[in-house]
């Protein structure tokens, strides 16, 4: 039994890391987020990336935890 529950939770970690992977990059192309940015304005580009994956994360969460 706890091996089963191991391998399920296994999977949902590894679906989920690969779902924020995706979507902090989708996000961030969308809104212009980049190396430049970075360069330009760290703090800015600091603020912008936690925004992003705080907003990935509540997806992630949604959609695969809390279901």
């Amino acid at each position: 039994m706890e091996d089963k529950l191991t391998e399920h939770l296994n999977l949902v970690d590894d679906e989920a890391q690969e779902r924020m992977d995706i979507l902090v990059r989708q996000m961030m192309n969308r809104q212009g987020i980049t190396e430049e940015l970075k360069a330009r304005d760290q703090m800015e580009w600091v603020r912008a990336v936690n925004n992003v994956r705080n907003a990935a994360e509540e997806i992630v969460l949604k959609e695969l935890v809390y279901i």
